[in-house]
């Protein structure tokens, strides 16, 4: 009897819908959506995994690999559910991360809120010390403060304390000294240190990430002690691994250690599956659009890559506001999120103009046609009312839609206010949400140097494949390609992630003053900590791959740009100094004339594994059943309204199906909209490559 075959699976918990996707090396073997469980979120990952494995008559035993992400990290800080935290700081300072840097996002708003820090300023407590900017002490740490501080806490019930020293991130000593004499005083403290957590310059930032961090640690190790608990009882032995905010997956001591790294997960996971389909259809530059239950998110993808950002807000005071939120110094991989899903509720502002967003009904209650006790009529109903989603088909027909409640939402809500017909507010409302997101996608894509014309759009997500054909056509795109398993291709990416850790160290000099010797290693200290991290996972030192970059700027500018740099050897000063050029000129259309020092202030470092073997597929039909399996109505508008429109079953399509709009593609967590003037072609990886005839087809 052969061997069966080894299954992976990738656990994704978004806002509205939890995805399970399970792969074998022939590709796609099932995937599942399901409402996500807010209140106890593993229960939910151990309910969808133990009825996909049923369902599908699977041994739990043949998973031999799990991937999760989650956005419980984010939730926790937004919800503020972590654990009682102090901060402890360098006397003088105690105030800094209230002050921040002092910046109004809003120049005019007279009423501006700004966000408030995750610890009170009673519970923001100093102690005399002093460390310079070079390293050298100033002051000694005063031990029996310190300790009298940590009993105090502990005395009043706070769990966890972030120490952020001054300079900290040049010479930790002070730090790791305070770290022993709370143990000692006050054993019962989680603590975290800044210059483990973010080493790097800029105290408001380092502070605020410390508090994140160490604020939903616990939290954190619990749910993962949960999540692999549950998986065990199902039968499951591999511990979980975790996806990160950068691209990459790490164990579960990383993510207890460092949990504020699992911020955007998800999404990261979507851009990941971006790649993987990219490369096998050789699109190395792409605009991977992710559109869910509540938000929608934009991603660049460049020479085979996402762009990468170390920098990110949580818990803004307004949701779109780039200021407004609590600064993280963490790699996440770089995307705009707009406040669009389909649970996006739509409404008649005071000046009779229809406005959709940022709000969402979310997956509790939900869009009105779940028929869970949502009123709020949202984008979901509206193209339940278009006929692009089938009331009988929602989820695979696990999740019926009510459509004669969604029809009376928008009626109420939208077609009776303006005076016009419900077929004209539904499309009001699909057309409106398209161009907010086709907006801020354009913004976002020239901000970075990219023309968002000149990119193939990749879409994904529960309703990417539905939204996005409209918004490449409002963003001008040629073609659009929509994955199989589009609706949790999250879950997907994460299987195509390899094991991956980032390193920074801070170290403000000239370029010019630095040795070949100094900066060789500066670069090889970090090495060796990539190298150890992965090792402990198992990985071989001769399959890692360093990538170098360095955070610089001309002398007496206020912010930096990241370099990707060359191993250092012969050249090395003017092969960085070129790629700094090359960036700035690419940035802001000029460089400054010769002359004018460029410095150095991080030093940054990604060590990856080997990439996984898993093929994003699905499978080739084996029947012989035909993919077309009836009409229904659908509402277009440039063909003059409702018109019978043909439905597919996604997994019935074979490579080289040809289907001109307009026409449906469902699958169980998805349904792509070809519309009028479009036309797709089913590729050999089950993908459907969506040509758009710029000009002809419809928003």
């Amino acid at each position: 009897m052969p061997a069966q075959r080894q299954l992976h699976a990738g656990i994704d918990i978004g806002g509205t819908f939890t995805d399970l996707c399970l792969l074998d090396r022939d590709g796609i073997v099932a995937v599942r959506k399901t409402l996500t469980t807010h209140r106890e979120p593993a229960a939910g990952v151990e309910s969808v995994l133990r009825a996909t494995l049923r369902e599908h008559r699977l041994d739990p035993g043949r998973i031999s690999a799990v991937v999760h992400g989650t956005t419980l990290v984010t939730n926790a800080l937004i919800e503020r559910r972590g654990a009682r935290t102090a901060l402890i700081t360098t006397a003088g300072f105690r105030d800094v991360v209230e002050m921040g840097r002092e910046h109004r996002y809003e120049l005019y708003d007279l009423g501006l809120e700004l966000p408030r820090p995750l610890v009170p300023r009673w519970l923001r407590l100093e102690v005399p010390e002093r460390v310079l900017a070079d390293g050298r002490v100033d002051t000694p740490l005063d031990v029996d403060r310190l300790a009298r501080v940590a009993v105090e806490l502990a005395a009043a019930g706070v769990e966890a304390v972030a120490v952020c020293f001054l300079h900290s991130h040049t010479n930790p000593a002070h730090e790791r000294l305070a770290r022993q004499v709370i143990a000692e005083a006050a054993p019962t403290l989680q603590v975290a240190l800044s210059s483990e957590v973010n080493p790097e310059l800029r105290e408001y930032e380092r502070s605020s990430t410390t508090l994140a961090n160490v604020y939903v640690q616990a939290l954190v190790a619990d749910y993962l002690t949960d999540l692999q608990g549950r998986l065990r009882g199902l039968g499951v032995t591999p511990a979980p691994r975790i996806m990160l905010s950068n691209g990459g997956v790490a164990t579960i001591d990383t993510a207890r250690r460092f949990p504020i790294r699992m911020l955007e997960s998800g999404p990261a996971g979507g851009a990941l599956g971006a790649v993987a389909f990219g490369r096998h259809t050789g699109r190395t530059d792409q605009l991977a659009f992710d559109m869910g239950g509540t938000t929608a998110k934009v991603c660049i993808i460049e020479d085979g890559r996402p762009l990468v950002s170390h920098t990110f807000e949580v818990d803004r005071v307004y949701r779109l506001k780039p200021g407004s939120g609590l600064p993280v110094r963490a790699p996440v991989i770089d995307m705009i999120e707009i406040g669009a899903g389909g649970g996006s509720i739509a409404r008649i502002d005071p000046l009779g103009l229809l406005t959709v967003g940022p709000d969402s009904a979310g997956s509790e209650p939900g869009p009105v046609s779940y028929g869970r006790g949502g009123t709020a009529c949202t984008v979901t109903d509206a193209d339940v009312v278009l006929g692009y989603l089938g009331p009988d088909d929602f989820l695979g027909g696990a999740m019926p839609l009510d459509a004669a409640a969604a029809a009376r939402a928008v009626t109420e809500q939208v077609a009776d206010p303006m005076g016009i017909t419900l077929a004209e507010a539904a499309w009001g409302i699909h057309a409106t949400v398209n161009e907010n997101m086709a907006n801020a996608a354009r913004v976002h894509a020239v901000e970075r140097g990219q023309d968002p014309a000149r990119l193939p759009m990749f879409v994904m997500g529960g309703n990417g494949p539905l939204h996005g054909p409209g918004v490449a056509h409002a963003l001008g795109c040629e073609t659009v390609l929509a994955p199989p398993a589009a609706g949790v291709l999250s879950a997907l990416g994460f299987l195509s992630a390899p094991l991956s850790i980032d390193f920074v160290h801070s170290w403000h000099t000239e370029l010019d003053a630095i040795t070949l010797d100094e900066a060789a290693k500066s670069f090889a200290a970090l090495e060796s900590q990539g190298e150890q991290v992965l090792g402990e996972s198992g990985v071989a030192p001769d399959a890692i791959a360093h990538v170098r970059s360095l955070e610089m700027r001309f002398v007496g500018q206020g912010s930096e740009i990241e370099v990707p740099v060359p191993p250092v050897g012969d050249g090395w000063h003017d092969a960085v100094r070129r790629g700094f050029a090359a960036q700035y000129e690419e940035r802001y259309g000029a460089v400054l004339p010769h002359g004018v020092e460029v410095e150095i202030l991080t030093w940054r470092l990604t060590s990856r594994g080997p990439e996984p073997d898993a093929r994003l597929r699905l499978p080739p039909p084996t029947g012989t059943a035909a993919a077309r399996i009836g009409t229904r109505q659908a509402y277009f508008p440039q063909a003059g309204g409702y018109v019978e429109t043909a439905v597919y079953d996604r997994y019935r399509l074979q490579a080289g199906e040809v289907l001109t709009g307009p026409a449906l593609v469902q699958e169980h967590e998805a349904t792509l909209v070809v519309a009028p003037g479009m036309r797709g072609e089913v590729l050999p990886d089950g993908s459907i490559l969506v040509h758009l005839r710029s000009g002809r087809g419809a928003r």
